[in-house]
């Protein structure tokens, strides 16, 4: 049987990186010229009103602008990029498409620009269950996945696979984050309705405990790139130290489809894998009794329980479960708590003893609003949380938070991103 062969380039000049990867796997092979193509990066957020440190979060537009020129090049002339970006409160697909450059895209090249978010959708069914998935993803002849090498505190890593998640629309995107089902078992699922012709892995950066802008990134200087989906995922977990037979959502959906997740089975091109490989943390280390992250603890902070987020935490609040955090360290100022827990997500239920219960987000509310445990509830319902509303609720318990703190902790992490080590913020704006 032929294996499926993977590129694997060290990141230099942009054009030729990426010609060199898409010569090794054949990567235009069976795409016709006529082909509706549709481009679909990582852009999963971008914040507007503090520093946004992008590296290993989204997918750069070095990468982006180098592959519709060598598409236009090739005679590929309908090319569409879409995403839909996490809506905090309402679409900021365009917006990003804006910061991000590729404005430049359609007019040189005539790339159309979709935030699918604000485009239609289609219910696809999937046996068990259903999910609402972009009309111009499923219409599309080829589909050109760019995802990120980054890896993700929910399922470990972030890749092809996982980055079609992006084509769902909000509702169905949180129904993946599902009470009675496995997280890593409903994204893979995806990609099997939709034309994936090829997947281009964006390692300029990698994200230890992504995948958001809290995570640390580091400058990697790689691109994976294959016709095979799965493979392409298996070579990019394993360089950021990851083996795919141990990792969930690539064993099931290789199981799924009788694939081998060994690493043995697939012909990789390029560089030598073990010259790339170094592992990449995914998790945020909690404390064994379960009331905060190691970091709490070793401030000597106490009087709260915040329990640790379930695969269960849709992206809306898990993006803003950071700066949850953030505001608990804010307010502490050497005196324990009042004896508070913390829940979020569709799973954690009250636990006794507490004279404060902070429920974090709609869905943690609706899975406690009638739990005889809670002693005094403070909810904050708004789908996801808003630090200003956060603040402004725990203040009930007496919990002062200064939001100045975590405006201030937002420059500090992307400020320890320095041109001189790699980080350039041109590869973003082109």
């Amino acid at each position: 049987m032929t294996k499926p062969v993977v590129s694997v380039v060290a990141y230099s000049d942009p054009m030729e990186t990426l010609r060199s990867a898409l010569d090794l796997c054949d990567g235009l092979k069976g795409m016709n010229r006529s082909d509706k193509i549709l481009l679909k990066p990582n852009l999963v957020s971008w914040d507007f009103k503090l520093p946004f440190p992008p590296y290993g979060v989204i997918t750069t537009s070095s990468v982006m602008f180098a592959l519709v020129q060598i598409l236009y090049e090739e005679g590929f002339r309908n090319i569409t990029i879409g995403e839909a970006p996490l809506m905090i409160p309402k679409p900021i697909g365009m917006a990003i498409y804006k910061q991000l450059g590729y404005e430049k895209l359609r007019e040189k090249y005539g790339v159309e620009l979709v935030d699918f978010n604000e485009d239609s959708f289609e219910e696809v069914d999937f046996g068990d269950f259903k999910l609402s998935i972009a009309k111009k993803a499923l219409e599309a002849d080829s589909i050109i996945n760019l995802p990120v090498l980054k890896t993700h505190n929910q399922c470990q890593v972030s890749l092809g696979i996982k980055n079609l998640k992006g084509c769902l629309n909000r509702k169905s995107k949180m129904f993946c984050h599902g009470k009675d089902v496995d997280l890593d078992h409903m994204f893979p699922h995806i990609i099997e309705k939709l034309p994936v012709a090829l997947t281009i892995t964006d390692g300029v950066y990698t994200l230890a405990k992504g995948p958001g802008p809290t995570g640390n990134a580091l400058r990697k200087n790689i691109i994976i790139a294959s016709r095979d989906r799965l493979a392409c995922d298996v070579v990019g977990a394993e360089i950021m130290g990851y083996s795919a037979p141990e990792v969930e959502h690539l064993k099931f959906y290789a199981k799924r489809h009788g694939l081998s997740t060994s690493l043995e089975d697939i012909e990789v091109r390029g560089e030598d894998l073990e010259k790339h490989r170094s592992y990449v943390d995914f998790d945020w280390e909690w404390t064994r009794d379960d009331t905060g992250p190691k970091g709490f603890a070793k401030r000597g902070i106490t009087g709260v329980a915040i329990r640790k987020y379930d695969s269960s935490l849709c992206t809306g609040c898990s993006m803003m479960y950071n700066p949850m955090l953030i505001l608990f360290m804010s307010a502490f100022k050497g005196q324990p708590f009042p004896n508070v827990e913390v829940l979020s997500g569709k799973r954690q239920k009250a636990s006794p003893g507490y004279d404060y219960t902070i429920l974090f987000g709609k869905c943690a509310w609706e899975q406690n609003k009638d739990n005889p445990n809670i002693k005094k509830a403070i909810s904050i319902k708004k789908c996801p949380p808003g630090m200003e509303e956060f603040a402004e609720a725990v203040k009930e318990a007496g919990i002062e938070c200064d939001l100045s703190q975590y405006v201030a902790y937002r420059h500090y992490i992307f400020n320890r991103y320095k041109k001189e080590d790699g980080f350039d913020m041109d590869m973003f704006t082109m």
